[in-house]
């Protein structure tokens, strides 16, 4: 049953109200902080987190899951951010390999040997490394053209939904998720549109 609001009278409301700045000023003096209320939380304020944070380093693990094989790839490395527009990852396991990206040019070496092409060239490798980079970066302009972007959770724990929008590169890449908490990644998430995905998995991300 509903019931009707007690109104507060005007005494009511004055005592609360320095009853709180006394709490306020108590707990100030124990070096205590009284509860903030809740930040404001949207895209816009992770952005400014992520480019704040700047460069970084992570250790990662990551399973593939192909529908052409039985068992998931399972490898592991580094990842490296620069801004405002370096990515380098490292595989150490199963087999040595490391793929620089920086501007618009890709370099992959492997087993020795060294290939290098333009983004422009692989729209869905483009969109892949388009969609990190960009994140790590907190450049919500870029991430906004060539994705549609959603974003779920709060700062403890949120994840980023990221659309292509270039037909060529949904083509390959339908979605990519990626989460962290705060100015800090935490897992990427890349779903592939003939059914194959993987999951790369962050560790011991650290400030350079």
């Amino acid at each position: 049953m509903h019931r009707p609001a007690t109104r507060r009278t005007p005494a009511r409301g004055s005592r609360r109200r320095a009853l709180a700045r006394l709490a306020c000023a108590a707990l100030a003096g124990l070096g205590v902080g009284a509860p903030a209320q809740a930040a404001a939380w949207d895209l816009a304020v992770l952005m400014r987190l992520l480019a704040a944070r700047g460069s970084g380093e992570a250790s990662f693990d990551q399973t593939k899951t192909l529908a052409m094989l039985d068992a998931p790839i399972e490898s592991s490395g580094t990842l490296r951010y620069a801004p405002p527009d370096y990515l380098e990852m490292r595989t150490l396991k199963p087999r040595p390999e490391k793929v620089v990206v920086q501007g618009a040019r890709i370099t992959v070496e492997v087993d020795g040997h060294s290939r290098r092409f333009d983004l422009d060239q692989a729209p869905a490798v483009g969109a892949l490394v388009g969609g990190i980079r960009a994140t790590l970066g907190g450049d919500l302009g870029a991430l906004q053209r060539a994705y549609r972007v959603s974003l779920g959770g709060d700062e403890a724990l949120w994840t980023l939904a990221l659309v292509p929008r270039l037909p060529a590169a949904r083509e390959r890449v339908s979605e990519i998720d990626i989460s962290g908490s705060g100015a800090w990644l935490r897992s990427i998430a890349i779903f592939e549109a003939d059914g194959d995905h993987s999951l790369m998995r962050l560790h011991r991300l650290r400030q350079r």
